[in-house]
């Protein structure tokens, strides 16, 4: 099969977990809008950042290491090692956390309620788990499996968030248990994954991986920095203490309308990774990655133009108490900075495959420096308008930076200038959307003018290459 032809059938099939579901999950964004003030809604969106932190630190680069050491070991000999090693590194994590757990608690502010600190905890400790066999799933291309498995999971969170908020209208420590008893579900279905695995603990092996991995770690405690640091922060460096449950809850929900590129840029990564391995040693490799970051590209700007028209009808899935008129800006800043972590995300191509990964560490740090920088200076002045700046300029310098680089290390002939093109046509439309406030319908005509303009300069490439 055509290698592109391939890339996107695989990212289609795992857009129907990651897409598909995750937009059904989406649903969940008015429900908690409407039925939790934003002060409330604050505590879900401060708890989730520390999260994603943890979940980073948990899985410690394991997911691509055994992408790459399963090119050169016995499949079943790498997935035995990692799972192991994440089943103790876990178990570790969680008990350690029970312990602490009202300590943990009060010093986040919520000393009346331990249980918030123990739900995570157990969500985080299985989640890490399920990534090495999801991972397994993926380097088999068993992309079905992988989906219907993300789909149940959403399912089964989405169906008992119904049932605790809108039929016993229990309040937000129920979106945790919801959470919490969907992790247990895909645990149990991934048994058949862990199960079959011949059970050995490769020290050797093991020491390699790490040796792989921890640079990997690092980048991805940098990246998370740079993902969520800003709705940790937020809360302590507003001048109007009273207000800063409010404004966070407000700037997590703002944060979940430009949810559509996240979610595109999710379900990429999970079919490029494997993809991006296995074309290494093919004669066009590089030709075929630099084909992919311009359709890439492409689609990204189609979907920054389409949440920016339709804004009126999309901020609709919030409640009425979160139509703050800073909604606009702060989503299409946050859809641009996307845009350019996903394009990040495809330059990073050069220093995983050429295992100079520290290099990965050493640009997710510079993100981060730039990401704390500007938040300690913008939030205070700015509010949360200032983190979506910070996001904006962090993912802009690391994507330029992971550019110059990689010419010198793993030179890929991206098509710059058509990508150049097509992001200041975009930007183009845009700033007419922002400046002349015409009819949602009448820029629709841009958007299509738009895809128009770059079907006509795809269209004899595309024809040759399919």
């Amino acid at each position: 099969m055509n290698p592109l032809k391939k890339l996107a059938s695989q990212t289609a099939i795992y857009g129907l977990s990651s897409v598909i579901g995750r937009l059904l999950n989406y649903l969940l964004v008015p429900l908690y809008t409407r039925y939790f003030l934003p002060a409330e809604y604050g505590v879900v969106t401060e708890l989730y950042a520390y999260v994603a932190f943890l979940v980073v630190l948990l899985t410690y680069g394991m997911e691509t290491a055994f992408f790459r050491f399963s090119k050169r070991e016995e499949t079943t000999k790498v997935y035995s090692t990692t799972l192991i090693s994440l089943l103790i590194s876990s178990v570790v994590f969680v008990g350690l956390i029970f312990l602490n757990s009202s300590a943990i608690s009060q010093w986040m502010g919520y000393a009346n309620h331990p249980e918030y600190i123990q739900f995570f905890a157990l969500i985080i400790g299985m989640d890490a788990v399920a990534s090495i066999s999801f991972a397994k799933l993926r380097e088999q291309d068993k992309a079905v499996r992988f989906a219907f498995i993300r789909i149940v999971n959403i399912m089964v969170n989405i169906g008992l968030n119904l049932y605790f908020i809108v039929y016993q209208e229990y309040g937000i420590a129920y979106i945790f248990i919801a959470n919490l008893a969907a992790s247990v579900i895909t645990l149990i279905m991934l048994f058949p994954e862990m199960i079959s695995s011949s059970w050995v603990f490769d020290k050797k092996l093991w020491k390699k991986m790490m040796i792989y991995a921890l640079p990997l770690l690092i980048a991805g405690l940098a990246g998370i920095t740079n993902e969520t640091i800003d709705r940790i922060l937020l809360k302590h460096l507003l001048p109007n203490a009273d207000m800063a449950a409010s404004e966070l809850g407000l700037y997590g929900a703002f944060y979940k309308l430009s949810i559509i590129m996240i979610l595109f840029i999710q379900t990429f990564r999970f079919a490029a990774e494997p993809f991006f391995f296995a074309q290494e040693k093919e004669g066009n490799s590089r030709k075929i990655y630099a084909d992919v970051m311009k359709y890439f590209t492409i689609i990204m700007a189609i979907i920054f133009l389409g949440v920016t028209i339709f804004y009126d009808v999309i901020k609709g899935f919030l409640g009425t108490e979160y139509h703050d008129e800073r909604g606009f800006l702060v989503v299409s800043i946050l859809l641009l900075a996307n845009l350019f972590l996903g394009i990040y995300y495809n330059l990073s191509i050069w220093y995983k495959l050429t295992e100079k990964t520290k290099y990965g560490a050493y640009l997710s740090i510079f993100g981060a420096i730039i990401t704390l920088s500007l938040n300690l200076t913008l939030i205070p002045v700015l509010g949360f308008v200032g983190c979506a700046w910070a996001t904006l300029v962090c993912y802009f310098s690391m994507t330029v930076a992971s550019y110059y680089l990689g010419k010198r290390h793993f030179s890929v002939p991206y098509q710059v200038k058509r990508i150049a093109l097509y992001l200041f046509g975009m930007l183009c439309i845009y700033f007419c959307i922002y400046f002349t406030n015409l009819n949602m319908w009448i820029n629709s005509l841009f958007l299509l003018g738009f895809v128009i303009f770059v079907y006509r300069l795809e269209k004899p490439k595309l024809a040759l290459k399919l």
